[in-house]
């Protein structure tokens, strides 16, 4: 088990069962711990983890937005027509209502992060293999 993977898998909260309900969603194997979804709030809250080389499908959120707390590993974040950031612990993205992007772990390295959700999801495109195997520390933005 590498430091990634000890880090996620032992992280503040359980990384969950297997993410199958939106596996359709994503490249590779995640993982899914719904932490808040009352439907008293208009927000959920989860902990979601990537194996190396996972990642989910390029998605907008309507009506809403979402913020990622990294908690673990180092993944990827990106935009639509913007470069991709690399994460690592501590770090926030916001994405604004209607922003197209993706999220997941880089190739080498686990990746966690706590997803609060507001609005609808509508999913796009997988982001290719092509597109993905081109990232690297060196063309990424500047954190």
């Amino acid at each position: 088990m590498n430091t990634s993977e000890k880090e996620v898998k032992h992280g503040l909260f359980s990384i969950g069962a297997e993410n199958l309900k939106f596996q359709k969603y994503f490249t590779g194997l995640t993982y899914h711990n719904s932490l808040v979804k009352d439907p008293k709030v208009n927000v959920t809250v989860s902990n979601v983890t990537f194996q190396p080389g996972s990642r989910n499908n390029w998605h907008i959120h309507h009506n809403g937005y979402q913020i990622l707390l990294v908690t673990g590993g180092e993944g990827w974040y990106q935009e639509e027509g913007e470069k991709a950031r690399l994460l690592h612990p501590g770090d926030v993205v916001v994405t604004h209502d209607g922003i197209k992007h993706w999220h997941g772990a880089t190739k080498n390295s686990w990746f966690s992060h706590i997803a609060i959700t507001a609005g609808t999801p509508v999913w796009k495109e997988s982001v290719s293999d092509e597109v993905y195997s081109q990232l690297s520390k060196e063309n990424r933005v500047n954190d």
